[in-house]
């Protein structure tokens, strides 16, 4: 298959969590409210429970649904049977620390929640889902991301998640079209 669609394929379940985070999250903060000791809020009121856990879900779910047609689309498999467990959740998980360690950077640089921080706000969530999956599967890890396939996503990625965040922001589900 074309390494295009590969790398597509293989992130779809970290590209999918920061967009049902938008979409079903809400409620309580992270944070809890709390601030650092230099005195702003360690994450904001943009990253919550109910957000993580949703986006982590439906990341899982993707990457399970995926892996159900995997086979007959001749894409790379998400592993078989308790081993994609810890494969899905590493980059559907790990996408969503990406965001709340960006999120934990930018209060300290003083930016408001939405306040934009190019390459890092459209990168964050790609290291997170890496190093995760690194961490917990990383056999699978380097038997998929190959350099081309590393290229690939971060050469595409800002893209297509600046093309989400303007559907997202015609749409209604997000303040911002960043």
């Amino acid at each position: 298959m074309f390494p295009l669609f590969t790398a597509i394929w293989l992130m779809l379940p970290a590209y999918i969590p920061n967009n049902c985070a938008v979409l079903f999250g809400g409620g309580r903060p992270l944070d809890m409210g709390k601030t650092f000791q230099d005195g702003k809020r360690v994450l904001g009121d943009g990253k919550t429970f109910r957000g993580t856990i949703a986006g982590t879900v439906c990341g899982l779910v993707a990457g399970l649904l995926l892996n159900q047609v995997a086979h007959l689309l001749a894409m790379p498999s998400f592993g078989t049977g308790l081993a994609q467990i810890p494969i899905l959740f590493g980059l559907s998980f790990g996408a969503m620390l990406g965001d709340i360690v960006a999120a934990f950077f930018k209060r300290r640089l003083g930016l408001k929640r939405g306040a934009p921080l190019f390459v890092i706000d459209q990168l964050d969530f790609v290291f997170g889902a890496w190093a995760l999956t690194l961490i917990l599967a990383p056999q699978w890890f380097w038997a998929n991301f190959t350099p081309t396939i590393i290229i690939i996503i971060l050469i595409i990625t800002p893209i297509l998640h600046r093309l989400t965040n303007i559907i997202g922001y015609k749409l209604g589900a997000k303040k911002e079209p960043w």
